[in-house]
C-alpha cells in the first residue's frame, strides 16, 4: 500500500524557483573598495529612535466623534500599509513621525496627497468626502500628539538603526567560518541584493529567508524496494512521519519506519547558522551584504 501510494507521486517532482536571500557572497573586487568604505560603523547615538518625536505644530481641535470616525475609515481604507494605529505597518510609514503630518493644518497637507496618491511609492489615491477625509486627519493628529509623550521609543527600524557592522569583516565571515560561499556568490545570486532589499528586510531575509520571492520549500526523496527514487513537497515533518503533497494536492503522511526517505532543505543551512551568530558577525555580514547595490 505505502509503495502504491509513493508511486503515485512520481508527477510531483518539486517545482520551485527559490530566490533564497541568503544568496551568497564572494568578493567582488571591482568595487569592494569604495563600497565597503560607506559601510563603516556610525554612532549608534543618532538612532533615530533616540530623536524627539515630532508633534503637531499648529494646535487644532476636533470632536470625539470625527476622532471615532478617523478610527473606523482610517483602518479600513489606511491600516494595512500604515498600521491601524498609524505608527507603520506593512509598507507604509509611521505618520506619527511625519513632517507632513506635523505641518498640516485641518488636511491641507495631508489632504491633497491622500486625493492624489503616491504611485511611484505604492500610494493608491482615494476618492473620499471631505466629512470622511477630515475625520482621517483628525484621527491622524490624535495619534501624533499622543505618541509625541512616549519619547523616542517606535515600532519601525529604520536602516541606519542597524548600520552598526563592518563590511569588512562580514566579508571574511562570510567566505570563511560562517561557509555562506559554499552557496552563494557576490555576483552571482547576490548580485545587487542591496538595491532589493534595505535596511530590517534585508536583515529579516538574511537570518530566515521568506516572503517573496519565496525560497525552495523542503523535499522528500523515498527510496522504494526497486531502488527507484520518488521526490515530492514537504508540508509537515516530525521524527515519526513525513507529509508530502501528492500531484492532486491532498497531503499524505508517511511513517519513517515503513520507508526510506531523506529530507532536503535548503534552509537548513540558516537553521544551524542561527546558533552560530553573534551579534557582532551578524552585523558584519549586513554591513557586507549591503556593499552589494
Amino acid at each position: 500500500m505505502v509503495a502504491t501510494q509513493i508511486v503515485s507521486m512520481t508527477g510531483a517532482a518539486l517545482l520551485a524557483a527559490g530566490l533564497v536571500i541568503a544568496q551568497g557572497l564572494q568578493p567582488d573586487t571591482q568595487r569592494k573598495g569604495k563600497n565597503l568604505e560607506k559601510a563603516l560603523p556610525r554612532d549608534t547615538t543618532q538612532s533615530p529612535a533616540s530623536q524627539p518625536r515630532l508633534k503637531t505644530a499648529t494646535p487644532q481641535a476636533y470632536t470625539a466623534e470625527q476622532i471615532r470616525a478617523g478610527e473606523l475609515r482610517f483602518g479600513a481604507q489606511c491600516g494595512f500599509c500604515h498600521g491601524r494605529d498609524a505608527a507603520g505597518g506593512e509598507q507604509g510609514p509611521d505618520l506619527t513621525r511625519s513632517e507632513l503630518v506635523a505641518q498640516d493644518v485641518r488636511g491641507d497637507k495631508v489632504g491633497p496627497l491622500v486625493r492624489a496618491g503616491r504611485v511611484d511609492a505604492g500610494m493608491p489615491s482615494f476618492k473620499l468626502s471631505d466629512s470622511d477625509l477630515t475625520a482621517i486627519v483628525a484621527y491622524i493628529h490624535r495619534q501624533m500628539d499622543e505618541a509625541s509623550t512616549l519619547g523616542g521609543g517606535r515600532r519601525s527600524v529604520e536602516p541606519e538603526d542597524l548600520a552598526t557592522g563592518n563590511a569588512a569583516d562580514g566579508r571574511a565571515y562570510f567566505d570563511g567560518a560562517g561557509g555562506c560561499s559554499r552557496c552563494h556568490s557576490a555576483t552571482g545570486d547576490l548580485a545587487g541584493i542591496a538595491g532589493r532589499y534595505q535596511g530590517l528586510t534585508l536583515f529579516q531575509r538574511m537570518l530566515y529567508p521568506s516572503g517573496r520571492p519565496a525560497p525552495a520549500p523542503p523535499k522528500a526523496i523515498f527510496t522504494l524496494a526497486s531502488g527507484q527514487t520518488i521526490v515530492a513537497p514537504v508540508t509537515a515533518e516530525d521524527e515519526f512521519s513525513v507529509t508530502v503533497m501528492d500531484p492532486l494536492g491532498s497531503p499524505q503522511t508517511y511513517q519513517r519506519n515503513a520507508v526510506k526517505v531523506k529530507i532536503e532543505n535548503p534552509m537548513a543551512a540558516h537553521f544551524e547558522q542561527l546558533g552560530k551568530y553573534t551579534d557582532a558577525s551578524m552585523h558584519n555580514i549586513l554591513a557586507y551584504l549591503d556593499t552589494l547595490k
